[in-house]
């Protein structure tokens, strides 16, 4: 069964950090571009930042560049999106998404709640 979980989400006042992680099983994590991809409140789907199968390439949302970073440990099989400086526009539910490198099959996780306020 395949199984995307993420966790790390919460409440925080504007400034400080959080990271998330997403746990992944089921499938061959090194076969697959991971992302993150989060919904604001009314809004639609925005990808924030992506990380290659080798965790060679990553690319970011221009929102958050330079605040956020995404990564991955495949001995853990998780990938990881440090985010720094937050802002209250980053509030979102935040999804953990895998893409095949090879057959562009996609999973996704069933989010977590990050809301920034002060």
């Amino acid at each position: 069964e395949v199984q995307l979980v993420e966790s790390g989400g919460g409440l925080v006042q504007p400034g400080v950090s959080l990271r998330l992680s997403c746990a992944a099983s089921g499938f061959t994590f090194t076969s697959y571009a991971m992302s993150w991809v989060r919904q604001a409140p009314g809004k639609g789907l925005e990808l924030v930042a992506r990380i290659g199968s080798t965790g060679g390439t990553t690319n970011y949302a221009n929102s958050v560049k330079g605040r956020f970073t995404i990564s991955r440990d495949i001995a853990k099989n998780t990938v990881y999106l440090q985010m720094n400086s937050l802002k209250p526009e980053d509030t979102a539910v935040y999804y953990c998404n895998a893409v095949s490198t090879w057959t562009s099959r996609a999973y996704w996780g069933q989010g977590t709640q990050v809301t920034v306020s002060s």
